[in-house]
């Protein structure tokens, strides 16, 4: 049984993992969400995990995808995104034990807090400036997370810095679904449990 907490931070996981998808093969994503992300990597120091997301209505597309594909009755459920939310899982479980990393991962995200406090969080400076966080440290490490979809749109470069900084975004939900209590093995065994608080969750919000 998943904690409130870590179901909205689980939320946030697929929604990010969604707009990869979506950028990657359409070119695009819907901008309240893309700057939810964006938003949720900046907001360290939040008081609730709600308020990472700017409230639950925020992370409502991410329930549900994470509602979709965990209803193993769905014949249309898209499991690329699963992998970017399994791949990050994993990633997050070592970047915990490398503190090296951890420092210049934080490091770089307060530089980039200070530069969105002058330009605003969607400036596309500070887009960019998280895409190149992302690729400093968490590209940095193995395996690494490979985007599929349409080359033309994965090598537009504004697509790109976007795609690396949903990684990002996705990676800052995987911590915090970590601190609230989430576990891999939970998206393996307990699928079942997740998918009906889920479904509650969606009827409430």
């Amino acid at each position: 049984m998943a904690s409130r907490d870590s179901l909205i931070a689980l939320a946030g996981m697929f929604q990010a993992g969604y707009l990869v998808r979506q950028i990657a093969r359409t070119g695009m994503a819907d901008a309240s969400q893309f700057e939810t992300a964006v938003k949720s990597v900046l907001n360290s120091d939040a008081k609730t995990t709600e308020d990472v997301y700017g409230g639950v209505q925020s992370i409502r597309q991410g329930m549900m995808v994470l509602s979709t594909l965990f209803d193993s009755l769905n014949k249309e459920r898209d499991m690329e995104i699963a992998r970017y939310v399994l791949g990050i899982a994993h990633l997050e479980r070592k970047l915990a034990k490398d503190r090296n990393l951890l420092d210049k991962l934080s490091a770089g995200i307060e530089r980039v807090q200070r530069q969105a406090e002058s330009f605003g969080p969607m400036h596309e400076n500070i887009v960019s400036n998280l895409a190149s966080v992302y690729t400093e440290t968490i590209s940095t490490m193995q395996p690494r997370i490979v985007v599929a979809g349409e080359q033309g749109y994965l090598t537009n470069p504004h697509n790109a810095e976007k795609v690396r900084t949903l990684l990002l975004a996705l990676m800052r939900s995987a911590v915090l679904w970590r601190q609230k209590g989430g576990r891999r093995w939970q998206l393996i065994f307990s699928r079942g449990k997740i998918l009906k608080q889920a479904k509650g969750f969606l009827q409430t919000m």
